[in-house]
């Protein structure tokens, strides 16, 4: 075995939180080294190419692109660095350790107002538990409530801390190679970059990234191989094409990988078959290229293989040598999803409707999401999605539901365990900032939820910092109604914090439903007649159905109501005859607020136009004597 070095490549991921400007400061490293041609127009956020990516302000999917860098720091020639821009978010945590196992290192990035906040901590932990080196970057300097010198101690702070943690269950961490982290202060939407701290709210002193790329060159190592093993890659993420069909991303470990040359797939449950390599193709900014063949460190995409999977290996035909799988965390949230059974299906030709079509879209979501579960439930036409969080799943049935699908899905629900006899749950690691003024409102809030505080920092700023132990239960629903107690100021973020014992009945929602009592339409008369005892989520004209949820109580017992009574004619003239100026607007709810608002008993029916809450069983009679049933049980 004789260890060689590729010093023209480096691979490294941008890890952060949510918001903290990965995105943006990959849009400025593609600008400053020319990676488009002078006639391209180039947007802001490139890499979020995703329409839900545009429209939420979020990375939700794990991306590569290839920057060459010639810049005063390249002294052997140019340098290809292979950026991956990784999701911020917990629920898409499987697109981080996915893209972990692509890279020889890691950008941290860290708020220079926020610091390090939940998200950076799994990520953290993660490149330190596959010893990959890591670079400190403090981004946004110029923020005018910034605190750089704060925040660089608390990244200190949480090196230390998980490096502490990490030694007890890997004895070979060396602490205080983990602990030697050069920093690098950006504003990355200014795309500049320097060594020198930076007074608060202040840009950097040097007016480009030539300090970023000299510190990735310098601190992350080029790609080590064996240069007489035979071919080893990884599948490490799929795309497709209208051309080529289903499209492999490697990552090459060792050997040569030749277009048109035929190879080892191994499997994952162990099977080896012989394939062809039919398209080879290297990544140049966000466009790929043909390529002839690929070495070790190269991260390429291959065609010709129509059901390979991520976590799969590509090996020599003549030598077969598996690389270890992928390993992802178990999921903690499920919803069941399955086929519209709402009377009011199918009233627009072309969505897809049947069990066979939905089953078909969720095996091909299973495809490329490695932290995704599908289990078959007790109904043909329904079956129980398991992922990381609420947002994950919401994220699916948004992208099925503009693909025309139309879907009923339950309420999330967390996934438990049983360890030694008793019923675990999962729970999460809360981090709230907030104005100091809801203070005693939050903990009130998160007290009902089960929740624990473990930590309170004032900084002095007006705003204040908790953290909590929550039950993964308790925060589905949250977000709404804590948006509404800090009028829309607070920033709540959450992390796994592994499992537990059951933390007992948890009441989410004070306020019961109003259900309509029967089909037809909604009238502006019946509205206006309810209004001041409940708020409405339908609007006049707006068809409805018996079981159909259509506002919300202002008392905790749900309620039937007549939707649809219209006003009685007469041959009378009255001055308010037609007056509507009283009727108060419906609330319009978006996905991710009807799973939010639905309760145990409801569901959500999901089409391509519109989105609506309906009790299970739709039948007002068999819903009371259910309840009868219940209360005499008790």
């Amino acid at each position: 075995m004789a260890l060689a070095t590729r010093e023209d490549l480096r691979n490294v991921a941008i890890v952060a939180h949510v918001d903290h400007g990965k995105t943006t400061l990959v849009d400025a490293m593609l600008r400053q080294t020319n990676s488009f041609d002078a006639h391209a127009e180039m947007d802001d956020r490139v890499m979020d190419s995703n329409d839900l990516e545009r429209e939420k302000g979020i990375t939700i999917l794990a991306k590569n692109t290839a920057i060459t860098y010639e810049g005063v720091h390249a002294k052997n020639g140019p340098i290809i660095i292979n950026v991956v821009d990784t999701p911020g978010h917990a629920d898409f945590g499987g697109e981080v350790e996915r893209a972990l196992s692509m890279v020889d290192g890691v950008v941290l990035l860290v708020d220079s107002s926020e610091g390090p906040l939940p998200q950076t901590r799994f990520v953290l932990r993660k490149a330190l538990e596959a010893k990959l080196p890591v670079i400190l970057a403090v981004n946004k300097t110029d923020r005018p409530d910034g605190r750089i010198e704060e925040v660089e101690g608390e990244a200190q702070d949480l090196l230390l801390g998980l490096a502490s943690d990490l030694s007890e269950d890997h004895p070979d961490i060396d602490i205080d190679a983990v602990l030697d982290v050069p920093t690098v202060y950006l504003s990355g939407r200014a795309g500049a970059a320097s060594h020198n701290r930076p007074e608060n709210g202040e840009l950097p002193d040097n007016p480009d990234l030539e300090p970023l790329f000299e510190t990735i060159l310098d601190r992350v190592p080029a790609p080590q191989f064996d240069d007489e093993a035979p071919l080893q890659a990884h599948v490490t993420n799929l795309d497709s094409s209208p051309f080529l069909g289903r499209i492999a991303l490697l990552r090459v470990h060792n050997g040569w990988i030749h277009k048109g040359e035929t190879v080892a797939w191994v499997k994952l449950d162990g099977s080896v078959q012989n394939v062809r390599i039919t398209e080879l193709m290297l990544t140049k900014a966000l466009t790929r290229f043909p390529a002839e063949k690929a070495g070790p460190g190269d991260i390429v995409a291959i065609a010709g293989i129509e059901d390979i999977t991520i976590g799969e290996t590509i090996s020599d035909a003549e030598d077969v040598r598996p690389l270890p799988a992928i390993h992802i965390d178990e999921p903690a949230i499920s919803m069941t999803i399955g086929a519209n059974t709402s009377p009011l299906v199918g009233k627009v030709k072309g969505h897809k409707l049947t069990a066979r079509m939905i089953k078909d879209r969720l095996d091909r979501e299973l495809i490329g999401n490695v932290s995704l579960r599908v289990l078959d439930t007790s109904r043909p036409d329904a079956w129980e999605v398991q992922g990381r969080g609420e947002l994950a799943l919401a994220i699916l049935v948004e992208n099925m539901r503009r693909e025309g699908f139309e879907l009923t899905v339950g309420k999330p629900q967390v996934v438990t365990k049983q360890i030694d006899g008793k019923t675990h749950e999962p729970y999460e690691h809360l981090t709230i900032d907030t104005p100091e003024e809801h203070l005693g409102a939050i903990t009130q809030l998160l007290a009902a939820r089960k929740g624990r505080m473990e930590n309170m920092v004032n900084n002095g700023t007006g705003w204040v910092r908790m953290e909590f132990i929550v039950p993964s239960r308790g925060l589905i629903g949250f977000r709404s109604e804590f948006m509404t107690t800090t009028r829309g100021t607070g920033i709540a973020n959450a992390i796994s914090h592994g499992y537990d014992e059951w933390s007992g009945s948890i009441v989410t929602r004070n306020n019961g439903s109003i259900v309509a009592d029967r089909a037809g339409v909604a009238t502006p008369f019946s509205i206006i007649n309810l209004q001041e005892r409940m708020s409405f989520f339908v609007q006049p004209t707006q068809e409805v159905y018996e079981g159909m949820v259509i506002g919300e109580n202002s008392r905790s017992e749900d309620m039937d109501v007549n939707i649809t009574k219209e006003k009685k004619l007469t041959n009378m003239r009255s001055a308010s005859a037609d007056n509507f100026e009283s009727m108060t607007p419906p609330r319009q709810l978006t996905l991710e607020e009807c799973l939010e608002f639905a309760r145990e008993d409801e569901c959500v029916e999901v089409t391509p136009e519109v989105v609506r809450i309906r009790k299970v069983e739709l039948d007002a009679s068999a819903r009371a004597r259910a309840a009868s049933r219940v209360k005499n049980q008790k």
